[in-house]
């Protein structure tokens, strides 16, 4: 364990790499991979070639539609897309019915000035493109391509239609008093959320791309007159360095630019809710939304910050502090109830009251294992049951779960494999654990649970003391973005404490986290409850 969580200290000291100036691999102008040996751009502007080279570019690929057809003064023209990622009918009635109607073209005119110069088209979304690698890419990224004979310019229309999902409430973060919407897998849409609750010009979102193969888009979202520009500096320096063939979710990007990628604990948030978003962006922090995701990243982080939740604001200042204390008294029985258990049994049960420990030893007198092997099998069961529970399907998921438990522990204890104080032990641990907020913070602690066991095993209440440190120290030493772990407490901040154990009254929340924002940190005036004071005589 010293050795374990001695290396992730060390590491963590580490400066992060920079990203390398140029990258190894050919890739065109507008950042597409270059086009493989044999298949050269065309240089004329001939329907004929350019068709050719498109056909031998997107070979084998069925779904990609290649119509053709006459406009004009007998000017031959090609339409290109693919299907399923085009709306047909708004591509017919904004693009062919138009081009192919009467009067579109008159004598003195010529289907091309009306379509790049005067722009009578009545599409959205359109692009003049230059080159046939551009073309390519407008393609797969489900616009529609026109090209006309004997004219370089080509035209591309974005009337995507990907099959979209629905806003819906949001799974693993649920509220009584709150919001009910979640992001969802188009970045459009989760950006029009963001933009329906901070509805300012401070709000600022750069757009790059991530990923030779699949393209995929990356925003990076922040207030520009509270977010420290140097941070959005690092976030889009980190993001620059990232060179793979794919990103299929924001955790491919976490794994690239969180500081010590080694820590078992997490040094980014994530959240599907838009309000969590909204509220982490007016404390000065930053949120990286990434397509076909519904999970938003949230940089930097503490480990206090993953102990709240969105149901601590939207109840009233009591009932989110008793729910916060909650939290974190049994995060400490996550971690530690098996260990104690192991470590005062095992070396210290003079420790135990004598009516206690007399009901403790006699559950144990049939069970032939140490209390450590004992305590060691029921937590691997215990995580092969929560497992098996999260991938079989929902309708019989929680039944299955529920009823595994308990038939699993009641036949242990009358096999005597295990005592009914150890089932009682594991089922607490495993109770707390679903209480904290945030799923790998939740599964971190579940992780250094087995080495702090071992620790408790050899040792006793020394090898549990020994743990703690090291992990203490891990803390301190670990980063997110450049911002202490254990923020405001490590270094103390008094100021920010508002929001960390308790959840202070609004009224009283005058500034914003000053570990997070350095500027603009007033959010409201400090006179928010002005009219609770007795008016003076006179006035």
């Amino acid at each position: 364990m010293a050795f374990f969580l001695r290396g992730f200290s060390k590491i963590a000291n580490r400066p992060p790499k920079r990203p390398a100036k140029e990258s190894s691999k050919e890739t065109t102008d507008s950042g597409a991979p270059a086009a493989p040996c044999g298949t050269e751009e065309p240089e004329g502007a001939s329907l004929a070639e350019r068709t050719g080279w498109l056909k031998a570019r997107l070979a084998h690929c069925s779904d990609v539609v290649y119509h053709t057809f006459t406009a004009g003064m007998n000017t031959p023209c090609l339409l290109v897309f693919i299907e399923g990622s085009v709306d047909r009918n708004d591509l017919q009635q904004s693009v062919l019915k138009v081009i192919l109607g009467d009067g579109f073209v008159q004598d003195e005119e010529t289907l091309a000035g009306n379509l790049f110069e005067r722009k009578m088209l009545p599409a959205d979304r359109q692009k003049t493109l230059l080159t046939m690698s551009d073309a390519l890419q407008d393609i797969l990224e489900g616009s529609a391509l026109l090209l006309l004979d004997r004219e370089p310019r080509m035209m591309s229309f974005g009337l995507s239609s990907y099959i979209k999902r629905q806003i819906d409430e949001p799974n693993s973060e649920t509220v009584i008093r709150g919001p009910r919407e979640a992001f969802v897998e188009s970045i459009q849409d989760n950006l029009s959320m963001l933009r329906k609750r901070l509805r300012t010009p401070d709000f600022k979102c750069t757009e790059q791309i991530i990923g030779t193969k699949t393209r995929t888009r990356v925003i990076t979202a922040y207030m520009e007159d509270v977010c420290n520009p140097s941070l959005v500096e690092e976030v889009a320096r980190r993001l620059a360095g990232i060179d793979i063939d794919s990103v299929m979710g924001s955790s491919y990007l976490e794994e690239f630019i969180e500081d010590n990628p080694y820590s078992p604990f997490p040094q980014l948030q994530y959240t599907e809710r838009p309000d969590v978003v909204a509220s982490a962006l007016l404390e000065g922090r930053i949120a990286i939304i990434v397509e076909g995701t519904p999970i938003v990243i949230m940089a930097p982080t503490t480990l206090f910050m993953m102990m709240q939740s969105a149901e601590d604001y939207y109840q009233r200042f009591w009932a989110g502090s008793w729910i916060r204390w909650i939290r974190y008294v049994f995060l400490f029985v996550s971690l530690l109830l098996p260990s104690f258990y192991i470590a005062v049994t095992t070396f210290h049960p003079e420790t135990i009251p004598e009516r206690m420990l007399i009901t403790i030893a006699s559950s144990r007198e049939v069970v032939p294992f140490s209390a450590f092997v004992e305590a060691l099998i029921m937590e691997v069961f215990f995580e092969a049951l929560r497992e098996a529970a999260t991938r079989i399907p929902k309708s019989v998921g929680q039944a299955v779960s529920i009823i595994g438990a308990l038939i699993i522990g009641t036949a242990a204890v009358q096999a005597g494999i295990a005592s009914a104080a150890m089932v009682i032990i594991v089922s607490l641990t495993g109770i707390a654990s679903f209480i904290i907020p945030h799923y790998d913070l939740g599964l971190s602690f579940r992780l250094l649970r087995f080495p702090i066991m071992i620790l408790a095993g050899g040792f006793g209440l020394v090898g549990i003391a020994c743990a703690m440190i090291l992990i203490y120290i891990h803390l301190t030493e670990l980063r997110s973005f450049g911002i202490p772990y254990l923020s405001p407490v490590v270094p103390m901040v008094p100021k920010d404490l508002k929001d960390i154990f308790v959840r202070a009254p609004w009224w009283t929340m005058i500034t914003r986290p000053k570990f997070t924002s350095s500027r603009n940190l007033h959010r409201q005036k400090p006179d928010g409850r002005s009219w609770a004071n007795p008016a003076e005589e006179g006035d």
